[in-house]
């Protein structure tokens, strides 16, 4: 029976549309035939989603992972640095609130957030 999904990753999306034509499969057989490998890989003893696990913690270090699992690692590893953690953001708020927030412009130059005015 088919189930939908949604994909928070529109990247992936596009990657397995792209993968998709090139392997003539549909966009979801495309999707589930990496499931399969995902799941295939996870269930073989060759790799470990617990050490990942304590590498993302901080508590192994990347040396420990296999080729493969420094690959899932990574992955995983770029998604969490791309998204904001727990308090980041009422943080990188009142920076801007208060105007002592500072970055980089499209050409690279630093800019500083300006405080609002009282009105």
């Amino acid at each position: 029976m088919a189930k939908s999904v949604k994909f928070a990753d529109d990247t992936l999306v596009d990657d397995a549309r792209t993968e998709s034509e090139i392997q003539s499969r549909s966009l979801a057989g495309q999707i589930t035939h990496w499931a399969r490998i995902g799941r295939a890989i996870e269930r073989s003893g060759h790799f470990d989603h617990a050490r990942i696990s304590r590498v993302l913690a901080g508590e192994l270090e990347t040396t420990a992972l296999t080729a493969g699992e420094k690959a899932v690692w990574s992955e995983q590893f770029l998604t969490r640095m791309s998204e904001p953690g727990p308090g980041e953001e009422t943080h990188f708020a009142g920076l801007r609130k208060s105007g002592k927030a500072a970055g980089l412009d499209e050409s690279g130059k630093v800019v500083y957030a300006d405080a609002p005015s009282e009105e």
